[in-house]
Order: C-alpha cells, then structure tokens, then sequence
C-alpha cells in the first residue's frame, strides 16, 4: 500500500501504465472495428457519440461515488465495467449486431471510464496532500502524460499489428490487461488523505455532496469557465482522434492497410510523450497558465484546419502530432489550475463535472462531424472541427482577465 508521497506518485504511474495500455490497444482501430462490424460512418460516430453520451449521463453519478464510498472502489468497479463491456463488444461484432445495441453498449462503455475520470485524480491531489507532496503535481501531471504516451505507443503499434490476425485478439488481450489493472488497483491504491462523512446517512449524504460540488463548480466562476472551454475543446479533440484512422486510410491510399492506423495512433503517443516533458516546464514560459492553454487552442486549431485543406498523408500526420504534442503539454497545466481551485472533499464529483462538459461536447459534436465527413469529406470536417476548437479562446481569455494569484506561475510569483 502506498503510503510516502513517492509510494503515491509509482501507483500513479503504474496505474496510468497499465490502464492506458489496455485502453490503446484497441485506439488505432476502433473506428475500423465498427465498420467492419458493418456500420456506416455515421453509424459509427454514433455509437462513439453514445460512449460520450454514457459518460454525461454517469458522470456525475460516479463522481459522487468517489466521494462518498470511496475513490478507490470507484476505480475497481471502473476496471469490472469496462472489462464486461469490452467483451460484449466484441460479442456484437461476432454477430454484427444492430446500431442500437452498440449505442447500449457504448453508452455502458462510458460508465466504465466514469468511474476512472474523477476518483484517480482526486486520490492523487489529496494523497499528495496528505504526503506533502502538493508541490509536486504539475511535474507528476507531466510524468503522467510521458507513461500515459509510452503506453499508448506500444498499445497502438501492437493493436494495430494484431488487428492483421483478427479484430477479435485486441480486444481479448486488452480484457487480460483490464484484469491486471484491478490486481494493482486493489493492492496499492487506497483512500489517504480523505475521510468520506456519512453521519446523515448515504442518501442525505450524496444530496449534500452534490449541492456543494454545484456551488465550487458551476457557481465557482474561474471553475466554469475552465469547464464551458471543455464542450469544444474535447468534443472535437474526441472525434479528430477517432477520425484519423479513416482519414490517414484515404490519403495513404490504401483501405486495408490497419497498420497504418496503428502505426500513426503510436506517433501520436510519441507526440504525447514529448508533449508530457514540455508540459513540465511550459506554464513556466508564460506569466500565466491561461495564457498557455490559449495558445495551445490557436496552435491546435490551426493544425486540425491544415489536417482539412492537405491531400498530403505526411503533411496531415504531422499536424495531427503537432495537435497531440500541444494537447499533451497543456493537460497538466489545466489538472493543476483546476485542481488548485476546487475543496478536497468534493473534488471528485467536481472533475467528474469536468468531465461532464467535455463529454456534453463530444454527444453533439461526434455525430456532427462524423454527418459532415458522410455528406462532404472528412477533410471538410476537419476544417469545421477547427473552427469549433476555436470556441473554447473567449473562454480562458475571460479567466485569464481575472488575475488570479493561482493561475500566476512561479516565474511571476518569484518576479
């Protein structure tokens, strides 16, 4: 059991590890699962937009989960779900079942990284705390994001190779993987640092838990505009990603070729890893975190319309990895500012309302997007994705207008 601010930071860490290696295997591949599983391309993002939808509806629900049973069972039940879920689909493709069960079982798929997205940070911020590792975050934010990439290169490349024997075996090793995940979990993740209170009982409890995560969240004003950034932001980061594999297909020229998919989902997660060790010294560039995550939008914004207008595989990759590297500095900088901003004992219902927003952007967008690449060309839909990135500025330019001492770095703190 890990005990020592170093003790958390190694569960931390192996934890992002492994689950991120059983998530990836199948991310190189998964639009191409479901049209071989005989889906449109609507059809498709549809059952990806119903897995976004899955995660609005239980978001918070999960998120409240963690905060009054505990962030580490939130995170077991986590690995239980998805562990089913990932064998019910590949049940559906076997049987090339109809749109709505995938949508069913998408939206349960969603549950399952509910149950992940609030809880695991949460237990980290306070452990930390609790350790007195606080100081440390934004370099284990960074550190996460450098494993997070690691895994995600060696998933995408081996799901994308064992995809050329059968669509079936990535998802099998990933269920194995899912299994490990929750041998980890249950031996060194638990609860330190917070204490759920249930002296009301369960029901008056999360009733009371919810009402105070509204008030530090919505009614928090630097915590919502964080929040109404997300809807755009990760709406269309979520579809650009699950975009690609078609897309670089089409220019590369060649349908069949997996590998390519695979191979260019591994860049990415190289992209992701130089973009974790940027991400450890980049909010010291500028006099403000704000400042660094607007300037992440404009860069990626550019870069998805560069994805759009090109017929070139090479010139479309390399805007796609500038967009990952760019996404991947600026995650911790956003963990760290939100964090600072949000009371321990309801930060994960807090982050899962985080979540939430980002989730609520992905429902609409996906199957937008996914309508407009069906009616024009995924490079056109790729250019309005650009433009509704770019919706997310006016936003942490509001918060960045606000000054606050939290956003400063320790380059202007130290000034």
């Amino acid at each position: 059991m890990a005990t020592t601010a170093s003790a958390i930071r190694r569960t931390y860490l192996a934890l992002t590890l492994v689950q991120t290696l059983a998530a990836s295997l199948i991310f190189g591949i998964n639009t191409l699962f479901l049209l071989d599983a005989g889906l449109s391309n609507t059809g498709a993002f549809v059952a990806n937009a119903a897995f976004t939808a899955g995660m609005v509806v239980f978001e918070i629900p999960t998120g409240v989960v963690a905060d009054v049973v505990g962030r580490r069972a939130s995170y077991l039940w986590g690995t239980v779900t998805l562990g089913v879920t990932t064998a019910l689909y590949l049940w559906l493709w076997a049987i090339n079942g109809p749109l709505w069960a995938w949508i069913i079982v998408s939206a349960l798929l969603g549950l399952g990284f509910t149950f992940f997205s609030g809880a695991t940070e949460a237990w980290l911020v306070d452990a930390l705390g609790a350790t007195g590792g606080e100081d440390q975050l934004e370099e284990v934010f960074g550190k996460a994001a450098v494993v997070g990439g690691a895994a995600m290169l060696i998933g995408s490349v081996g799901g994308g190779a064992l995809a050329q024997l059968g669509f079936a075996v990535p998802y099998l090793l990933r269920s194995v993987l899912l299994l490990v995940t929750f041998v980890l979990a249950w031996v060194a993740m638990h609860d330190i640092g917070f204490q759920p209170v249930r002296s009301g009982g369960l029901r008056t409890e999360v009733a009371r838990i919810a009402r105070a995560s509204i008030d530090q969240g919505l009614r928090n004003r630097p915590v919502r505009l964080i929040m109404l950034s997300a809807p755009f932001s990760f709406g269309v980061g979520l579809w650009a990603f699950y975009a690609f594999q078609p897309h670089l297909l089409d220019l590369y020229g060649d349908p069949n070729a997996t590998w390519i998919a695979g191979t260019a989902a591994a860049v990415f997660a190289g992209a992701r890893m130089v973009g974790g060790l940027v991400a450890t010294r980049a909010s010291g560039w500028f006099s403000a975190r704000s400042t660094a995550l607007t300037l992440s939008v404009v860069v990626q914004t550019v870069a998805l319309v560069i994805v759009g207008v090109t017929s070139s595989f090479w010139v479309a990759l390399t805007a796609l990895v500038i967009t990952s590297i760019t996404m991947a500095a600026a995650m911790p900088i956003r963990q760290t500012l939100l964090n600072s901003l949000i009371a321990s004992e309801q930060r994960a219902t807090v982050l899962s309302f985080d979540g939430l927003m980002g989730s609520a952007g992905g429902v609409v967008i996906q199957p937008a997007l996914g309508r407009a690449a069906d009616a024009f060309s995924y490079g056109t839909a790729y250019v309005i994705g650009g433009a509704v990135y770019a919706l997310s500025v006016p936003f942490l330019a509001a918060l960045r207008a606000m000054n606050l001492d939290v956003d400063k770095t320790k380059v202007a703190d130290t000034s």
